[in-house]
């Protein structure tokens, strides 16, 4: 029964990638990333308001570092999903999404002080060897004269900012309860993309639309950080991680059935390639040279 939360959590952020493919098309990116939040903040508001009043001495003196991780892992990680599903396939973005664990580490490495190992070494080049074999769809030759698809290099570039919200969440280790935390960095998703909300085109709410916008905001951004905040208590932060690895296997087989997208072989190998670098990482714990100072 314990190993159903992360599996939970896992199964509908998967699906959330595929949604946010569909909803290239039917609404537009700043629109979806908006309603989303802002559902997500209404929802919350009448059981998180005591709370947050409770733990405001806590609250106030961590404003701008709850702003920063707000923006980075809610507002920027999201947003740039949702511009680059236009441009690129769910699997490619499940595929580069795996990649995040490896960051995490390697910044984890650089700004923590954790040890540099043999696996990190050797995860990050079978990882990187994998993400180049998505990106340039098998051929890179093709990659080297037209450069990496637009919709790649979003998806790269929101991992990256999920993997720096990670690290910094580590890092400042803010001494408040979970959800208030996640409350906290909803209302500054919401307050950070109003304007990009009230200047972009809108297609508005229509029924093709409104269940890609309740799925991100009822699974994706409630019951899924719920459903992983319990694995974590249960099965402890590194057991849990272990389950992320599971999201491109997962993202893959949605797309495919949901969307129809055709699996090709570089899809096969870079996706293995990658897998099996955060695997390296994670198990070959080996340490190379001394541990890193952090002033």
């Amino acid at each position: 029964m314990q190993y159903a939360y992360p599996l939970l959590a896992i199964l509908i952020w998967a699906g959330n990638t595929v949604v946010t493919k569909m909803s290239a098309g039917s609404i537009f990116p700043a629109e979806i990333g908006f309603y989303r939040w802002l559902l997500a903040g209404l929802l919350f508001t009448p059981f998180m308001l005591k709370p947050v009043i409770a733990h405001w001495a806590v609250i106030r003196p961590n404003l701008g570092k709850v702003f920063i991780l707000g923006v980075l892992g809610m507002a920027v990680y999201q947003s740039l999903a949702y511009f680059a599903a236009g441009l690129t396939s769910a699997t490619n973005m499940g595929i580069i999404l795996s990649l995040m664990p490896l960051m995490s580490l390697a910044m984890a490495i650089i700004s923590l002080g954790q040890r540099l190992t043999a696996g990190a070494l050797v995860g990050a080049v079978l990882s990187l060897v994998g993400v180049l074999v998505v990106v340039s769809s098998g051929s890179l030759a093709v990659l080297l004269e037209h450069g990496v698809n637009l919709g790649d290099a979003m998806m790269l570039i929101a991992t990256l900012a999920y993997a720096i919200y990670s690290t910094l969440l580590k890092k400042w280790h803010l001494k408040l309860p979970k959800l208030v935390l996640l409350y906290l960095q909803i209302l500054v998703a919401v307050l950070v993309l109003f304007p990009l909300f009230v200047i972009s085109p809108k297609t508005g709410l229509t029924a093709q639309n409104i269940p890609l916008v309740l799925y991100a905001c009822l699974l994706a951004s409630m019951l899924a950080p719920l459903a992983w905040m319990q694995a974590v208590v249960r099965l402890g932060p590194s057991r849990t991680t272990l389950f992320f690895n599971l999201l491109p296997v997962m993202t893959a087989l949605i797309a495919a059935l949901v969307l129809r997208e055709q699996l090709a072989v570089y899809h096969l190998v870079g996706g293995v390639l990658t897998l099996g670098g955060v695997i390296v990482s994670e198990r070959w714990t080996t340490a190379l040279g001394r541990r890193i100072s952090v002033a």
